[in-house]
């Protein structure tokens, strides 16, 4: 049964330095929830503290209602996957499985047929004689979980768990890791610094820096509203232009910069005409075709650079703009056809597509 996960004003230090610094977060039932952010950020900190394994100084973690902030490891109901395998080589694949139920005192028959499950439901039940050494890193990956889920926990604890994974097999475990805990109805907390992973898997995710939280939000929200600067540029490639609001009118707002005026639309709460704002165009975004008449955020200017990549082109103009060198900025182009290197380019975005952050 999926539980609920709720930390309070969470504070762990280490010294002098507080890693976990006054951290809230609502967990729901079954959701799979990412804490992302860059190294030293205190992801890591935070799910170990969630897991037993380090004692906050102040505030609360419960599970389920029930508050487990002082209580140990194995008395959580959780079940942690690791960034290291952590397989015991000498046990087979199924002894590996079964070693939580060995520590629980569960009967052999019902062992058996628990392992055999879990090993099923990670698609490793043809394996369950083999030694870990025989297996390939995403198969090892696959026993952890397996490992983790047979003692039935209340939640899934995941510490990086494919950072030591070829880019093939990232890419395969993602989707597979979803399935399992989707499968499984359980609730997950998944640490990365990945944010391609946590765009992939998560339902919803924290973004975190210093200690602190900086934005939760759903994939897309983080991703398209981002709450400043900092989370703009962590979820993704984008492209930073400072300016002063000259008008707002209709759910958009005329903004003065370097290369000259931009029109962003912002549904609610605009920014004060005067205000000093940064404005994000995501790569993406920017569109290198004949834009319509009478369209806003047309710009000109020459390529510098083109990385081919098959299916998208990646490059880098020069954006004309009131100063000499004013910008350069990345456009990424879908199906590239033409040879824009070192070719004069029209570029625009849509209103829409311009982030306006505060």
């Amino acid at each position: 049964m999926a539980v609920s996960i709720q930390i309070d004003n969470l504070v762990k230090t280490f010294g002098t330095v507080r890693a976990v610094n006054g951290v809230s977060l609502a967990i729901q039932p079954g959701e799979l929830f990412f804490l992302l952010g860059p190294s030293g950020c205190g992801k890591t900190t935070l799910l170990r503290a969630v897991a037993g394994f380090h004692q906050p100084e102040a505030g609360t973690i419960r599970i389920s209602e029930r508050d487990v902030t002082h209580l140990p490891p194995y008395e959580r109901q959780t079940g942690m996957v690791f960034q290291s395998y952590a397989l015991w080589p000498h046990l087979t694949i199924a002894e590996n499985v079964a070693f939580g139920l060995e520590m629980r005192r569960v009967p052999k028959t019902e062992q058996r047929q628990r392992v055999a499950e879990a090993l099923a439901r990670v698609h490793m039940a043809d394996r369950a004689d083999a030694k870990p050494n025989l297996l390939s890193g995403g198969q090892q990956q696959r026993v952890a979980l397996a490992r983790a889920l047979v003692i039935e926990p209340q939640c899934l604890l995941l510490d990086e768990p494919l950072s030591n994974l070829d880019a093939k097999l990232r890419l395969e475990m993602r989707g597979e890791i979803r399935r399992i805990c989707k499968q499984a109805g359980l609730t997950a907390i998944y640490v990365t610094h990945d944010q391609k992973e946590a765009l992939t898997i998560a339902d919803r995710l924290a973004v975190m820096r210093d200690g602190l939280v900086e934005q939760i939000g759903t994939p897309a929200q983080v991703y398209r509203q981002p709450a400043n600067r900092f989370v703009a540029g962590f979820m993704g490639e984008g492209n930073f232009c400072e300016g002063r609001v000259r008008a707002c009118a209709s759910g958009s707002v005329r903004i003065e910069t370097q290369l000259g005026t931009l029109v962003a639309a912002v549904a609610l709460d605009p920014p004060a005409v005067g205000a000093a704002v940064t404005l994000c165009i995501r790569p993406e975004a920017l569109r290198l075709d004949a834009p319509p008449a009478q369209a806003p955020n047309v710009l000109s200017g020459r390529c510098r650079q083109t990385v081919y990549q098959g299916e998208v082109a990646q490059h880098v103009v020069a954006v004309d703009g009131r100063e000499a060198g004013a910008a350069e900025w990345k456009i990424f182009e879908l199906n590239p056809m033409v040879d824009r290197a070192g070719a004069p380019v029209k570029l625009w975005v849509q209103p829409e597509h311009v982030i306006v952050l505060t």
